[in-house]
């Protein structure tokens, strides 16, 4: 378990006012953003709260498009400068995402449909080796992009927030996922009426090393694609690599992998059958 497996290309492309307005609207209700104001200048204490509960994980997409192979493009499309935008800066940093600015054309359109689905078919035309595409929207516009990325052999996936997405769309995607089912969002409770939503009380989680955390992420990827809940040992440890390429279970202070699991027994569990290594999130 000391090499990576051959693996997968993903490239991912957001269309970030999309998410962030649907998103808003899926908590506060229908047509809120707009009604709102949220894209606006100086936000009230009240609206900013109503922000932050409706904040876009970022770092949850990226880790979604890495359970299905290396990110080799990312990109969002949104207008930067506005202030619902600019707050994403650290997050776009960390995830390594490209920021295409999108001037708005006429009113709240800017165009990013548009732009996004010219970019796909142009990188996928000049880079064979992508092999899967996931696209984070909501609306019915980028149907015919799915389906020309199918005619080119790509797989395509889909995220979007639930109230906004067409089911053209969903059906259009070879896997679709709704935002807040994506591993690693937080889940909140739409507001019952006007006013920020608010996290459902619960009890803080036990606070875990770093490394701890990140096998926790990598596993409640994998387990996606499992019947069972049980993933391969090798494909977890080649699912944490593209989360951290840093990771070393020796450099942790372990022989192997198998003892690196084995040391993280409150995390998971696991199973030997034919010398062959499963692992289950506890």
């Amino acid at each position: 378990m000391t090499q990576r497996e051959v693996t997968n290309h993903v490239a991912v492309y957001i269309d970030f006012d999309n998410i962030v307005i649907s998103r808003y609207d899926e908590l506060h209700g229908d047509r809120a953003f707009h009604n709102d104001r949220a894209g606006g200048v100086n936000p009230t204490p009240e609206l900013a709260a109503k922000l932050e509960v409706a904040k876009v994980d970022l770092g949850a997409i990226i880790d979604y498009a890495v359970s299905f192979g290396t990110v080799a493009i990312s990109r969002a499309y949104a207008d930067w400068s506005a202030p619902a935008n600019r707050v994403y800066h650290r997050e776009t940093v960390q995830s390594s995402i490209d920021l295409v600015q999108m001037f708005p054309l006429s009113g709240s359109k800017n165009g990013a449909d548009i732009r996004l689905a010219i970019d796909v078919i142009d990188d996928l035309s000049r880079y064979d080796y992508i092999d899967h595409v996931l696209i984070v929207a909501g609306d019915s516009d980028y149907v015919s992009l799915a389906q020309r990325c199918k005619r080119l052999g790509r797989t395509v996936i889909g995220v979007g927030a639930a109230r906004s997405v067409g089911r053209y769309w969903q059906s259009s995607c070879d896997v679709f996922r709704f935002y807040d089912a994506l591993p690693g969002v937080s889940a909140v409770k739409p507001s019952s009426k006007r006013g920020a939503a608010k996290r459902p009380a619960a009890s803080s989680p036990p606070t875990r090393s770093p490394v701890a955390e990140l096998l926790r992420r990598a596993i409640a990827l994998q387990a996606e694609k499992s019947t069972d809940g049980w993933v391969n040992a090798s494909t977890l440890k080649n699912q944490i690599l593209r989360l951290d390429a840093t990771f070393d279970e020796k450099a942790e202070g372990h022989r192997s992998f198998t003892a690196f699991l084995a040391a993280h027994s409150d995390v998971v569990e696991t199973r030997t059958i034919n010398r062959l290594v499963s692992v289950r999130l506890k």
